[in-house]
């Protein structure tokens, strides 16, 4: 951790000057009048980029040019490694510094420096964690002296832009800082690109939700109930992402032509364990991972909200069933809605491939890290989805003083000191304390200090009167060599080549799929993926029992991978990866359960087996497929319910002939989405440990008299007030798909049975229970959408608002009015292929998205096409801070220029970097 920032105390000015300089700023960029617009104009068009002509860029070896399309999208052109790194560096400062610089701050522990004691608890569990400790690591001991350089080229391109600029000249959220702090943007290093992946494998680190939900079930389910609302992956229907081959006993590796009789197999069941389990500890312990779990959920989620659904598609077509004869590859990463987008689009390109410079690849990377992270370039493409694996576990640990306990021995706690600067406030000092199985998260709760104080004594536990501890131990938190892997896939030329770089992708774990120019596709699991001894990772271990350590990884020849499948097509869309039966590890009990993927799946092969031939444009339409699964399973369920009701019925009569597409303009898409909300509800919500549900009185908010006014039941339902979206209780997600699907020909199973309302009577049936939801539903669309059911759409609901992600969510009312944009009414939803996901323990509105989409015409290059979530810029009032947004929004996908003539061709804006 650096010793030293730039950060200082607030300016002394008064409080109230400052606000009338950004009330100034404010009017004046909405307004447009006087001398404050010369002023507000003058600060944001400050930190515009330059675009056309020549700077002066100090390392640079030779002339750079950055050629930008009508988008903004910039295209660089070099003769050395260094200075197309160096180069890239300065561009994604130009655009996107602001960014860049809350995330350095963010994956440090260091948000108090910029935005004050309002994040002291954020910095307190990310120092925790230390990532800027493990990158330090990471560069310091494990990566290539070629990434090194690469990654200290860039650092210095990064540099170069801020020198001589600070505030407004950088963008106008700093403008907007200058007001309450004095703080300054320091050097960019090398390891604050490193650092960047940590955050990465933050948001996609697998199961660690589901270990704390499972365990807060065990105080009011039963076992059977738990295993209900878990259901074990529907192998016989949703297809694997491998669907043949498996590791071979003889060569220890994974032979994707391997037949069932030269295969070793486990299904995972040996690995469930009970001995001195942490069972009996953990439910004693309900209150306090309760408060772990709370905790989690103010950690920044930039990827996507954690445990959530968030997923992503992917899938490649050989060239004999294209249009093109050659392969096609689609990719569209499903992360957190952002302003601007997580992704940048970019070219990198030696005018000349050599040993002194090795790249011409163009994809979508991150503004902050050198290389492209998706993308192809002159033989190869690839893409990338959640593999999903469970590479964290929770431990508990009891603890004993500064000791804690390992079979009979008592081991020393590892310590350190961190001291958390804090803007316009004395700096903090806090105690990380850690076990050899990873640090102690539960030192960061105030109701966690003394964990286990009231659980009671188990037999299956050490006695608790000191107190127990919950540490993490992560995959992420030992040094590796991933941004070696991102460099290298920037230059492999065939699968070999590609396989190589993807061995040292170790963090996240990640579906990597492919597809290059010679007409082969394929795919890959990398990732360190650990190993137990005992225990399955899906509830918390005992840290005391030496038999639930980890025993290694999965080596990497073991991991499933394919070569040109005789099905002819990869489908890789947070599915399972293969058979657990076929399969000797335990990659993770958690996946996604296959909707979005058996849906492509089944597009693929529907077109196939007709005899066509798959175009660009049928990719395309198949990334906005919107149909919903859920809705094809329940709604001739709902549509037998005899209604009496003439209001309920009205709404009812949507469903019928409905092809559960979920268009924006779709009444029918609404009303279903908010009887499946109610449903989950009343089946699932009330049965569900406080601890996990969300209180919800807007269940219950329908009169008894059906001819109340409209004015009258607004305001009862909307007193009821935004829901958590983070919550435990039911999020919608195709897990529920499958509880669902499961009991759904069961018409008395319990879980049926809910509760009497004030306007109702207890259900003990599923059609009683469908009744009721479909009447709530009726009722709670009444007061969102009117009483005219025909006028109902699900656009009205499903609405997304971009946020820029620091002032645009924290800052003034009037300041997020600047820098945020929207809202959009979108089709899509949860389980679609076109994934807009909403969370059923919230509202309807748009929680994460296909943050961009693309699809490659592997060996045609320049005839593919790509759209970004926003735009290529960072700066509010930019030409390009959302001119994709309304193209993404419908479906479209713009031209992505590769080959020096056809970008030469879109060229709207020429920037030379000279020495």
């Amino acid at each position: 951790m650096p010793a030293n920032t730039t950060a200082s105390s607030p300016k002394k000015k008064k409080g109230r000057r400052a606000r009338l300089l950004v009330i100034v700023l404010v009017l004046a960029l909405v307004a447009g009048v006087g001398y404050g617009t010369w002023w507000s104009i003058s600060t944001v068009r400050a930190s515009f980029p330059q675009t056309t002509g020549t700077i002066k860029l100090e390392g640079l070896k030779g002339q750079v040019e950055v050629k930008r399309d009508n988008y903004g999208i910039p295209q660089i052109y070099a003769d050395s490694d260094e200075d197309l790194f160096r180069a890239q560096g300065f561009v994604q400062a130009q655009d996107r510094f602001w960014e860049m610089d809350v995330r350095r701050h963010m994956t440090a522990g260091r948000l108090s420096e910029m935005f004050g004691s309002g994040q002291v608890e954020t910095d307190s569990f990310l120092r925790t964690l230390g990532w800027r400790r493990v990158a330090q690591q990471e560069y310091d001991t494990k990566l290539s002296p070629a990434t090194k350089k690469y990654l200290q080229a860039y650092a210095d391109g990064v540099n170069a832009y801020l020198k001589g600029r600070e505030g407004r000249d950088l963008s106008v959220e700093y403008a907007a800082l200058e007001f309450e702090n004095d703080y300054k943007p320091e050097k960019w290093t090398p390891v604050d690109s490193v650092a960047w992946l940590k955050a990465m494998a933050w948001d996609l680190r697998g199961n660690m939700q589901e270990e704390i939900d499972r365990s807060l079930l065990t105080s009011r389910l039963s076992e059977k109930q738990i295993k209900d609302l878990y259901p074990a992956y529907p192998y016989d229907r949703n297809k694997p992402i491998v669907a043949e081959g498996g590791v071979n006993p003889v060569t220890g590796k994974f032979d994707p032509d391997a037949k069932p009789s030269d295969i070793s197999g486990n299904s995972g069941s040996s690995r469930g364990g009970n001995s001195n389990s942490a069972q009996g500890a953990a439910q004693g312990l309900n209150s306090q991972l309760a408060a772990l779990s709370e905790t989690l959920d103010t950690i920044p989620a930039l990827l996507g909200p954690s445990g959530n659904g968030i997923g992503s598609n992917s899938w490649v077509v050989s060239g004999r069933y294209t249009t093109t004869n050659k392969p096609m590859l689609a990719n569209d990463p499903h992360l957190a809605p952002q302003l601007p987008s997580l992704w940048y689009q970019m070219g990198l390109h030696c005018r000349s491939v050599s040993a002194s410079c090795q790249y011409d690849v163009a994809g979508y990377t991150f503004s902050g890290m050198p290389g492209v992270i998706i993308g192809h370039n002159q033989d190869i493409a690839w893409g990338f989805t959640n593999l999903g694996a469970d590479v964290t576990d929770l431990y508990l640990e009891k603890l004993t003083g500064d000791s804690y306990q390992v079979g009979s021995e008592e081991r020393r706690l590892t310590t350190r000191e961190e001291v958390i600067k804090v803007a316009g406030g004395s700096d903090r000092k806090i105690t990380v304390r850690s076990t050899e199985h990873g640090p102690l998260v539960s030192d960061r709760s105030d109701e966690l200090e003394n964990v286990g104080q009231k659980a009671p004594v188990s037999n299956s536990a050490p006695d608790r009167g000191a107190g127990y501890g919950v540490a993490l131990q992560w995959t992420a938190l030992q040094a590796g060599r991933s941004m070696d892997a991102v460099f290298a896939l920037n230059r492999a030329k065939d699968f070999a080549t590609f396989r190589a770089a993807a061995k040292n992708f170790e963090v996240p774990s990640q579906n990597l799929v492919y597809a290059d120019a010679k007409g082969q596709i394929g795919y890959q699991a990398p990732g360190k993926i650990p190993v137990r001894a005992e225990g399955d990772g899906t509830t918390p271990a005992p840290g005391w029992n030496p038999k639930y350590k980890w025993k290694g990884y999965i080596p990497f020849d073991e991991l499933p991978y394919e070569l040109d499948p005789e099905r002819g097509y990869i489908v890789a869309a947070n599915q399972a990866v293969t058979d657990a039966k076929k399969y000797p590890h335990l990659i993770t009990k958690d996946y996604g359960y296959g909707t979005r993927s058996q849906r492509i799946n089944d597009l693929i092969e529907l077109k196939i087996q007709g005899g066509g031939k798959i175009s660009t444009e049928d990719m395309r339409t198949m990334q906005m497929d919107n149909s919903s699964e859920i809705a094809k399973l329940l709604t001739p369920y709902l549509l037998k319910i005899d209604i009496s009701d003439p209001y309920v019925r009205e709404a009812q009569k949507l469903l019928e002939g409905w092809r559960y597409t979920q268009d924006p303009d779709s009444g029918a898409a609404a009303y279903f989405n908010v009887v499946w909300r109610n449903v989950l509800k009343l089946a699932f919500g009330n049965k569900l440990p406080k601890e996990l549900r969300v209180e919800d009185e807007c269940l219950n908010v329908r009169p008894a008299d059906s001819t109340a006014p409209d004015d009258e039941l607004t305001k009862r339902v909307r007193e009821c007030g935004q829901r958590d979206t983070d919550s435990a209780q039911p999020d919608g997600g195709d897990r529920w798909f499958e509880v669902v699907r499961r009991i759904l020909k069961d018409e008395k199973n319990e879980w049926w049975h809910s509760p009497a309302s004030r306007t109702d009577a207890a259900t003990v049936t599923r059609d009683q229970l469908l009744a009721r939801a479909m009447e709530d539903a009726r009722w709670e669309l009444t007061a969102e959408l009117g009483k005219d059911a025909t006028s109902w759409s699900w656009g009205r609901l499903h609405q997304l608002t971009l946020k820029n992600q620091t002032l645009g969510t924290e800052g003034p009312g009037f300041l997020q009015f600047v820098l945020n944009r929207g809202p959009w009414n979108l089709s899509g939803g949860e389980g679609a292929v076109n994934a807009t996901g909403w969370n059923a323990a919230g509202d309807y509105s748009v929680i994460w998205v296909p943050s961009m989409r693309m699809v490659v015409n592997v060996g045609d290059w320049d005839k593919s096409r790509w759209i970004n979530l926003t735009g290529a810029s960072g700066h509010a009032y930019s030409a390009h801070y959302t001119d994709q947004t309304d193209k993404w929004a419908d479906g479209e996908l713009l031209d992505w220029a590769y080959g020096a003539e056809a970008v030469q061709a879109r060229t709207v804006d020429t920037l030379k970097l000279t020495p």
